[in-house]
C-alpha cells in the first residue's frame, strides 16, 4: 500500500518526468512527513543523515522515538496541525545522540490532501546560520562603541587642538602654505566625522520607543531618496497595508531604512536602476534568543531589493562588521550601524545576493499589547 503523502506528491507531480522522491531526496534540506500520530511517514536523504539512520528505519517509528517530547519541534508541529498553516521558527537546537548539538530553522506546513499530517522541513544551512552570523557581527558591531569611547576622548581632544594651532599659523601664511594648513583642518574635520560617526555604536537604552507606522517611515525614506541620491532611480512601492505598528524609535528606523536604500541606490546600473520596497507579514516565524528558553515573534518584513550587480563572494560572510564596504570612499560602518540598531529593536536583517538580485529582509516584532505605555 503507498504511503498517502508519497502519492499525494505524486498526484501534484502527474504528468512529469520527475520522480517526486528523486526531486525531494535531491534536497540539502532535511524532509520529514508525519501522520496524525507523528508517526513518520517519509524521510528524504538528507533526513536520514540527520537522523543517522535509513528511511527504512525512520518510517513507521513516532518522531519522538528521534527527538525528546519537549522539543520545540513538536511543538510546531501540533500548531501546524491545529491551526492549518505553515509556521516557522529560527534557532532552534537539536541535541540527541543521533543528531549532535545542531541549530536549525524548522519550517512545519500542513499536508491538505491528508487529514492531520503534516511536512518537516529543517535547514541546517540556510537562514538559521544567516542569523547566527548576523548575530555575530551585531556583536562585533556593539564591540566598536568601546572603542568609539576610547577614540572620542584620545583622538578628538588633541585634533581640536591640531586645527586650533593650523588656523593660527593659516593667519600669517603665504597662499602656498595656506593650502597645507586648509588640508590639516579638512583632515582634522574628516578624522572627527568618522569618530563622530563610530560614537552612534555606543548602547542607549534611554530611547523610548512606540509604536511606529512603518509605511510613513519607508514613504519618508523614499521621499529623501527621490530628492536626492536616487534622483534617477525608479523606486517600486510594494506594500502589505494591513501591517500593525512595529515597536520602535522612529529616526533610528529611518536611518535604517535611508542607509539600505542609499546603498541599493549606489548599487544600480545608471541605466534602468531600480529599487523595489516592499513589506509583508509572516505567519509563525520566531528567533529564540540566546541563553534563554524565550522566542520572539517576527512577523514584519521590509524588503529592499535593487537589480545592481549583486555582493561579491568574498564580502557576504562579513558584510555585516565593522569597516566591510565595497565602496572606495566608504568608511564601511553603515551596515554595522543597522545591524545594530535592528538588533536593538529585536529584530534580524538578512540578505539574499545574485547578479541583478541583491534583497535585504528585515524581520521585526510587532507591537504587543502593553508595549509601549
Amino acid at each position: 500500500m503507498p504511503i498517502p503523502i508519497v502519492s499525494a506528491l505524486k498526484r501534484g507531480l502527474s504528468g512529469s518526468t520527475f520522480d517526486p522522491t528523486t526531486v525531494l531526496s535531491a534536497l540539502g534540506a532535511a524532509v520529514v512527513a508525519v501522520d496524525r500520530q507523528n508517526v513518520i511517514r517519509y524521510a528524504n536523504g538528507a533526513a536520514e543523515q540527520l537522523f543517522a539512520c535509513g528511511a527504512a528505519y525512520l518510517i513507521g517509528h513516532p518522531v519522538t522515538d528521534f527527538l525528546p517530547p519537549d522539543s520545540p519541534l513538536l511543538a510546531l508541529v501540533t500548531q501546524a496541525r491545529d491551526g492549518n498553516f505553515s509556521v516557522a521558527e529560527h534557532g532552534v537546537t537539536l541535541d540527541t545522540p543521533r543528531t549532535g548539538h545542531r541549530t536549525v530553522t524548522v519550517q512545519v506546513s500542513p499536508i491538505i490532501e491528508t487529514a492531520g499530517a503534516v511536512v518537516i522541513s529543517l535547514h541546517e544551512q540556510s537562514i538559521a546560520l544567516k542569523i547566527g552570523a548576523q548575530l555575530t557581527s551585531r556583536n562585533a558591531a556593539r564591540s566598536v562603541s568601546a572603542m568609539a569611547a576610547i577614540l572620542a576622548h584620545e583622538v578628538k581632544n588633541p585634533l581640536s587642538g591640531i586645527r586650533g594651532a593650523a588656523q593660527l599659523l593659516e593667519q600669517n601664511a603665504g597662499e602656498d602654505d595656506r593650502v597645507l594648513t586648509r588640508l590639516i583642518c579638512d583632515e582634522a574635520d574628516r578624522i572627527v566625522a568618522l569618530v563622530d560617526r563610530m560614537e552612534a555604536f555606543s548602547d542607549n537604552p534611554s530611547v523610548e520607543r512606540s509604536a511606529v507606522n512603518i509605511h510613513r517611515v519607508l514613504e519618508h525614506v523614499r521621499r529623501i531618496s527621490e530628492a536626492g541620491f536616487a534622483r534617477s532611480v525608479r523606486i517600486i512601492e510594494n506594500y502589505d497595508p494591513s501591517l500593525p505598528p512595529v515597536l520602535g524609535d522612529r529616526d533610528q528606523l529611518v536611518q535604517v531604512f535611508l542607509n539600505l536604500v542609499k546603498n541599493a541606490a549606489e548599487a544600480v546600473p545608471e541605466e534602468g536602476g531600480e529599487i523595489v520596497l516592499s513589506t509583508g507579514y509572516q505567519h509563525g516565524v520566531r528567533l529564540a534568543l540566546p541563553g534563554s528558553e524565550t522566542r520572539r515573534h517576527l512577523p514584519l518584513v521590509v524588503s529592499i531589493q535593487d537589480n545592481g550587480p549583486g555582493i561579491p563572494e568574498d564580502l557576504k560572510p562579513n558584510l555585516f562588521d565593522a569597516f566591510v564596504t565595497t565602496k572606495t570612499s566608504g568608511s564601511g560602518l553603515g551596515l554595522a550601524l543597522v545591524a545594530k540598531i535592528i538588533g536593538d529593536h529585536g529584530g534580524v536583517i538578512e540578505f539574499d545576493s545574485v547578479p541583478r538580485r541583491t534583497i535585504f529582509r528585515v524581520m521585526l516584532p510587532m507591537v504587543q499589547d502593553g508595549d509601549g505605555k
